[in-house]
Order: C-alpha cells, then sequence, then structure tokens
C-alpha cells in the first residue's frame, strides 16, 4: 500500500499532467525515495493509483535505468562510461571503485553501504571522467581522491 505522505506527494505530480497515467515517472521516483527501490508490489499499487496497468507502469519503470527495480545500496554509485570519460581513462577511476569496495558493477557491497551501477552520461564530458553518488556529482576524477570521496558517505 501507498503511504498518507507518498500519496500526498504524488498528488502533487498528478497536478502538473492532463491525467493520472503521465505522472508515472514522478510516481516512481516518489516510491523510490520513500523505499529505496520499487517493488513488484509497489508496481501494482501505484499502477492501481495512477488507474493503469502493473504491465504498463513495469514498462515505464524497466526503461529507466534511475528506476531500481531491485534492492541498492544507502548510496548509490553511477560511473560514467561515455567516450568522453573512457579517453580520459575512467577504467582507472572503476578499478579503484573495485579494488576499494570489492564489488564489480551491479552488486553492492555486504554492508549495504555501496551499490555500483554504469551510467551512458552524466552530461560533463567537460570534466571527465565523473561520477556521481546519490545526487552529488564529482568530476575530473584522480584515482587518488576515490578513498576519500568514498568516506563522506556513511
Amino acid at each position: 500500500m501507498l503511504t498518507l505522505e507518498e500519496k500526498k506527494e504524488i498528488d502533487e505530480e498528478i497536478k502538473l499532467f492532463p491525467y493520472k497515467k503521465a505522472a508515472s515517472i514522478e510516481g516512481l521516483k516518489v516510491v523510490q525515495k520513500h523505499r529505496g527501490w520499487v517493488s513488484d508490489e509497489s508496481i501494482d499499487d501505484l499502477a492501481e493509483y495512477l488507474e493503469m496497468s502493473s504491465e504498463e507502469l513495469d514498462n515505464v519503470a524497466t526503461f529507466y535505468n534511475l528506476i531500481f527495480r531491485k534492492p541498492v545500496g544507502r548510496h548509490v554509485i553511477l560511473i560514467c562510461d561515455s567516450v568522453s570519460c573512457y579517453i580520459m581513462d575512467y577504467q582507472k577511476i572503476l578499478n579503484q571503485l573495485h579494488e576499494l569496495l570489492g564489488i564489480q558493477y551491479g552488486e553492492t557491497t555486504q554492508d549495504n553501504r555501496f551499490t555500483l551501477l554504469p551510467i551512458p552520461c552524466l552530461g560533463t564530458c567537460d570534466h571527465a571522467p565523473a561520477m556521481m553518488i546519490d545526487d552529488d556529482l564529482h568530476k575530473d576524477l584522480t584515482v587518488e581522491e576515490i578513498s576519500n570521496i568514498l568516506e563522506k558517505y556513511e
């Protein structure tokens, strides 16, 4: 069941659209904000609330790579693997993350602190390589600063 707080936030988003279905992405974001990810049960509840089928909403949820359909860590690390970051040797940054965290893409650390995911672009090609942790963009990365960056996230 959607909580009253979730419904209130979703209702605010619905006001911005001509019909309820059009608020599906925003509704998914609200659920994910409160729960950390979007379960099958959440899809069913939200779909009913938005007056659409669960299949329709699941299609939306699985299309967008920032809607998490399985549990993730407290902090999600998105590392850009675009051409610009590739040229600027993002692989060294990725290798350092693998070494420090002990996980590969799509995995979560044993303490549930971090999940590591690739992203095709963070829109900061002039400051490659780049990664985003939660809502924080980290640009012009070097291997030496990765450990200090990770320490900021409990």
